[in-house]
């Protein structure tokens, strides 16, 4: 198993729809098992593949007991929302806001061999599958904000602070890469 590098926002990859799933083999076990690793390694709540450069509709969450991942998920959201939550993204480092969210998800679709699976989650789960699936939709928290939290957001995103803050979290995380990943984001 691997620690992968993580997309930082402003990566292309962050904004595509990933593609479906079609191949189960060893290539998507692994690529699940490295993403599992390195959720646990930067102590992410949830971990989208296109978070790591890879462009498949697989996604990693652990939220207290729950652990696991989902490929090729398709979800069912329940018509009430649940408070809003403050959420944050290992993709956005230091920045973090209040995001609608529904109560309730029913996710269907496979494990890593190609198994059918169907998972249900209520408040922190159900945020998470909606935050993992969106980012297989190209989406960011950001979109969700309300139109004030949305500002102050881009405000901070526009920031030298935010570009250091960013570096700085690329610094801290390449520890355990040996990539291009660890050369930081310019300026």
């Amino acid at each position: 198993m691997a620690i992968l590098g993580i997309r930082i926002i402003g990566d292309p990859v962050l904004r595509t729809p990933a593609q479906e799933v079609t191949d189960f083999g060893p290539e998507l076990q692994k690529l699940v098992e490295d993403m599992d690793q390195t959720m646990e390694d930067v102590h992410g709540a949830g971990l989208a593949a296109p978070q790591v450069g890879v462009s498949l509709r697989v996604f990693t969450y652990q939220i207290g007991d729950e652990r696991g991942h989902i490929v090729n998920p398709v979800l069912e959201l329940s018509e009430d929302y649940q408070e809003d939550q403050v959420e944050g993204c290992l993709s956005i480092p230091g920045v973090a806001a209040p995001v609608p969210r529904r109560r309730y998800v029913k996710a269907t679709g496979f494990d890593k061999f190609g198994n059918p699976v169907e998972l249900e989650g209520a408040d922190m789960l159900a945020r998470c599958f909606q935050h993992e699936t969106d980012h297989l939709d190209g989406i960011l928290f950001l979109d969700r904000l309300a139109p004030e939290e949305k500002k102050a957001a881009w405000r901070t995103l526009r920031s030298t602070n935010y570009s250091q803050t960013a570096n700085a979290t690329v610094q801290k995380r390449s520890g355990a890469l040996g990539s291009s990943f660890g050369a930081g984001l310019g300026n």
